[in-house]
C-alpha cells in the first residue's frame, strides 16, 4: 500500500524516540551497562534482521501485507469467503493474528531448537526500549513465514495487517522499556495489554518464571490458559534478568549472533 512503509516508521521511530527520553530521565531499574554498549549490539541485530527481511522479499516480494493484498485479489481465505462487515473482519484479524504470535512465542519456550534462536532475545541482560528489536535474523525468517501463511489463510484486508504490525511494534518497544508505570495504571492498562512490569517477569533467569507472560501485545491470552504471573518472586529491582548461565557477553554482537550454536 501507497507510504505505508513511510507511516509505520514515522510511528515506530516517534514511540521510540518517546520511551528512549523516558527511560533516560526515569529509568525503572538501574543498568549494569551503558546503552552505547548493548544499543550498539542491538541495533546490529536489528539491521541484520532488516537485511533479511530484504532478502527474503526477492523471493517473496509479497511478505505479510504484499500476502493480504493477494488474498484479495486471488479470493483466497476466510474473510474473503465470508465477506464480513470491514470493521468486524479487522477485529477478529487483530485477535487471531495476535493469538498467532502469543502460541508462536510459547512453542519456542518448548521446542528446543527454536529455544535456541529465540534465547538470543533473552541474553539482554538489562531490558529497554531496543530489547524489543533484538531477535536472531533467523527467527525473524520463520516468523514472517508463519505470518504469510497465516494471512492467506484468513484473506484479511490489508489495512488490517498494516494495522497489527503497528500494534505489535509499538506495544513490545512499550512493555520492554525501563519505564515505570504507577501501580494503579499498571493494573489498569494490563487488563488488556502486556505492561512492563508485567513482561518483564517473562525475562526472568528463572525458567519458572520466563516460562510465562507470553504477550507482546494482548494480555488476555496469558490469563486465559494460565501462563500468567504477576509479578517476579524476588521484586523488579532485585531480579535478575537474562539467561541464568551467562556473563556480559550479550553486548557483543558477533556472541549473540553466534549464540543458537553455542553449546549450552
Amino acid at each position: 500500500m501507497e507510504n505505508e512503509v513511510v507511516i509505520r516508521l514515522s510511528i515506530f521511530l516517534g514511540l521510540f524516540a518517546v520511551l528512549a527520553t523516558l527511560e533516560a530521565l526515569a529509568p525503572r531499574r538501574v543498568r549494569s551497562q551503558t546503552r552505547r554498549r548493548r544499543w550498539t549490539t542491538n541495533w546490529g541485530i536489528t539491521i541484520a534482521n532488516t537485511l533479511t527481511l530484504r532478502a527474503m522479499a526477492f523471493a517473496m516480494p509479497l511478505l505479510a501485507v504484499g500476502a493480504a493484498l493477494d488474498a484479495q485479489a486471488q479470493g483466497w481465505g476466510l474473510f474473503n469467503a465470508l465477506g464480513w462487515p470491514g470493521w468486524l473482519e479487522i477485529g477478529i484479524a487483530i485477535l487471531v493474528l495476535d493469538f498467532a504470535i502469543w502460541l508462536q512465542h510459547l512453542i519456542t519456550h518448548k521446542v528446543p531448537i527454536l529455544w535456541r534462536l529465540h534465547r538470543v532475545h533473552h541474553a539482554d541482560v538489562d531490558m529497554d526500549v531496543t530489547t524489543a528489536i533484538r531477535f536472531h535474523p533467523v527467527e525473524i525468517a520463520l516468523s514472517m513465514v508463519l505470518k504469510i501463511g497465516l494471512v492467506y489463510l484468513l484473506g484479511p484486508a490489508a489495512i488490517a495487517v498494516i494495522l497489527f504490525e503497528i500494534l505489535l511494534n509499538g506495544t513490545a518497544m512499550f512493555n520492554h522499556a525501563n519505564i515505570r508505570l504507577p501501580l494503579w495504571l499498571d493494573a489498569m492498562v494490563r487488563r488488556l495489554l502486556v505492561t512492563p512490569d508485567m513482561h518483564r517477569v517473562h525475562h526472568s533467569v528463572h525458567r519458572s518464571e520466563h516460562d510465562s507472560n507470553y504477550g507482546f501485545a494482548l494480555s488476555i491470552w496469558d490469563q486465559m490458559f494460565g501462563t500468567y504471573i504477576a509479578q517476579p518472586a524476588a521484586g523488579h529491582d532485585d531480579m535478575e534478568v537474562g539467561l541464568e548461565w551467562q556473563d556480559d557477553r550479550p553486548s557483543r554482537f558477533g556472541w549473540s549472533i553466534a549464540l543458537p550454536f553455542a553449546r549450552k
